[in-house]
C-alpha cells in the first residue's frame, strides 16, 4: 500500500487491518510512536493522519492509503513544540510526549490555554500533571 510516511512517499506490504501503530513500528522502524493503551483511551499512539490526530492503535492500515502520515520522527526533533517540551519539562516519562506533541501541532497556530485543554483531552499523562505541559505548547 503507498502513503506519504513524514514526506517521503512509502510503500509497505502489510495487512490492510493490521494496525496503523504495528506498521509504523514493525514495518517502518519508526518506534517514536508508543502503545500505551492499546484501546485508544490513553493517546500515546497519536500520529497525524492528513493533519489530523488519530489514536494510531485504532486505524487499520488500509485507512493510511493515498493519505499523508506525519510520526514524531518526521518533526526532525526540530519542531518548536519539540524544543518547548524540553525547555519547559513538559517531558518525563516520554510515553506521552509524541502523541501530546502531534495533537498540539493540530491545534494550529496560537491555541488559546482552552483549545489546548480541549485538544489534549484525549492524550493522558501520568507524569507531569499537564500543567508543564500546556505551559510548553503556550511558549511554543
Amino acid at each position: 500500500m503507498r502513503f506519504t510516511l513524514n514526506g517521503a512517499q512509502t510503500e509497505v506490504d502489510a495487512h490492510p487491518m493490521k494496525r496503523l501503530l504495528d506498521v509504523l513500528r514493525e514495518e517502518c522502524g519508526l518506534t517514536g510512536t508508543k502503545e500505551g493503551c492499546g484501546e485508544g483511551e490513553c493517546g500515546a499512539c497519536t500520529v497525524l493522519v492528513d493533519g489530523q490526530p488519530v489514536v494510531s492503535c485504532l486505524v487499520p492500515f488500509a485507512q493510511a492509503a493515498d493519505a499523508e502520515v506525519t510520526t514524531i520522527e518526521g518533526l526532525g526533533g526540530t519542531h518548536p513544540y519539540q524544543r518547548a517540551f524540553a525547555e519547559f519539562s513538559g517531558a518525563q516519562c516520554g510515553i506521552c510526549t509524541p502523541g501530546m506533541i502531534l495533537a498540539a501541532i493540530a491545534l494550529g497556530p496560537d491555541p488559546s490555554l482552552e483549545d489546548i485543554r480541549t485538544g489534549l483531552a484525549g492524550n493522558l499523562c501520568r507524569c507531569t500533571g499537564y500543567e508543564a505541559i500546556y505551559r510548553a505548547i503556550q511558549n511554543a
